[in-house]
């Protein structure tokens, strides 16, 4: 555990070695993805728009599972910051079955209302309809994996490990990649499945991912050893702060989602080609975004430790470099999405010059809010860290709230469904930089007033 302690030693050197194998677990989460539109594409803009769709209650379940993640995360940092490894494994335990729990609440209410579900979206093509109903249910049948894998990620990243998560999701991506084709296209002996194969393969690669995750944590990590922490009942106290510390960003990202899906429906009145364009789109867009989403969780867990630990000056200079860090992905992720969209888009939907048209659009578009983007997602990290998850949250569901209202008066103009791609961007810039700097003025007053509290303490003492 000594090895992974982030309260002494390089800044650089801690930071980044935590970060790059958190950076390339995303990486793994967006090549999931990916997988999937690169086979799904070779189908047709119907598989890729109904996986869109129905993928959008993924991306919620990502707002229910960030509450055990985050306090997973975060409860585990800090605690091993203080040196208080029963404490630890009470979050562990604790947000493993919370996930648990959760989990399967939220698949019997997807599947029981699975055909009210995607009639919001109001498609207007059975044959998608029907393909993305068959998509949901399958996916839901393995949430429980998909809710237990950021946990298990999470209690590593807090204990400072984030080399173990990241060859776990790697041997899940693999087996994904392999099923993709073989369940899609059906290849060998399996049978052609389309969407339904796409679906199998992703939650046949959870399962393997949450196995090694069990095995591996009851062989290596400190956390686990000598105790079976699943043992430990739900403790009153420990849900509490766990709730704390997660729900605000759940309740952020569960509105992100909600308005990602009102989106959805307003881009829907386009047709499929478009709901297929704007999927395969933020898929690409996600490769920064998720990115930078791994650089935040390491700054989470780096100043998680060091603010258990009352160390000040590091977390100041750890956020500054994990700005740079960002920044610099933020950069090449705008040169990468307004020079290259059309040989981005077209490895994913080749063969339909109207989605490509769109998609292209979409990519140019929102590259522009790329850096003020990664700023965000870092900001939210620092801000977990330091146990004050609710200004992220603030400025998420104000800023989002606000591209329901632009995305109807920018698409009723002749901007058309560019109208809600120019909404998506400029809210991004909006939330990065008022993010940031509400974190800069929060970190100038804990370095104000936590030395002058302490000195004062001493008096008192003395």
């Amino acid at each position: 555990m000594e090895n992974n302690k982030l309260t002494e030693g390089s800044i650089t050197g801690k930071l980044v070695r935590l970060a790059l194998p958190i950076m390339a677990t995303s990486f793994v989460q967006v090549a999931y993805n990916m997988t999937d539109m690169i086979w799904l594409g070779r189908v047709g803009t119907k598989a890729v728009a109904a996986s869109g769709t129905a993928g959008f209650f993924t991306w919620f379940a990502s707002a229910l599972f960030m509450i055990p993640k985050i306090g997973a995360e975060v409860g585990v940092a800090q605690s091993i910051g203080r040196e208080d490894m029963e404490s630890a494994r009470k979050f562990a335990s604790n947000t493993l079955k919370l996930s648990t729990v959760i989990a399967i609440i939220y698949s019997f209410i997807l599947i029981i209302f699975r055909h009210q579900i995607i009639g919001f979206f109001n498609l207007g093509d059975m044959e998608v309809i029907d393909m993305a109903v068959d998509y949901l249910v399958i996916i839901a049948l393995g949430f429980v994996f998909f809710f237990l894998n950021p946990v298990f990620s999470g209690i590593f990243n807090g204990s400072g490990d984030s080399d173990t998560p990241f060859r776990i999701n790697s041997a899940g991506l693999v087996t994904n990649m392999i099923l993709d084709p073989l369940m899609i296209m059906g290849i060998g002996p399996f049978p052609e499945m389309g969407v339904r194969g796409a679906a199998y393969a992703t939650i046949i690669a959870q399962f393997i991912v949450t196995s090694i995750f069990v095995y591996a944590s009851r062989k290596r990590n400190n956390l686990f050893k000598d105790l079976n922490i699943l043992r430990i009942p739900f403790d009153k106290e420990c849900i509490r702060v766990i709730f704390k510390l997660g729900l605000p960003s759940s309740v952020q990202q569960g509105i992100f989602s909600g308005i990602g899906m009102v989106l959805a429906r307003i881009i829907a009145q386009w047709g499929p080609t478009a709901v297929a364009a704007q999927k395969v789109g933020n898929q690409v867009e996600s490769i920064s975004w998720m990115t930078a989403a791994g650089f935040s969780t390491a700054i989470s867990a780096f100043i998680g430790q060091n603010y258990g630990a009352e160390k000040w000056d590091r977390i100041r200079k750890g956020y500054r470099k994990g700005l740079q860090i960002v920044g610099a992905i933020g950069v090449f992720a705008t040169i990468l999405l307004i020079f290259g969209a059309g040989p981005l888009f077209r490895f994913f939907i080749p063969d339909d010059p109207e989605a490509l048209n769109i998609g292209v659009r979409y990519l140019r578009i929102l590259g522009l809010s790329e850096i003020l983007m990664t700023f965000e997602i870092a900001s939210r990290g620092a801000f977990n860290g330091i146990g004050r998850t609710i200004p992220p949250s603030v400025v998420g569901v104000v800023f989002n709230a606000m591209r329901i209202p632009m995305a109807l008066v920018l698409s009723s103009t002749s901007l058309g469904l560019d109208g809600v791609w120019w909404t998506i961007t400029i809210s991004s810039m909006l939330k990065g930089l008022v993010l940031t700097i509400w974190y800069i003025i929060v970190l100038k007053q804990i370095l104000i007033i936590n030395p002058v509290l302490k000195v004062y303490i001493c008096i008192l003492v003395q």
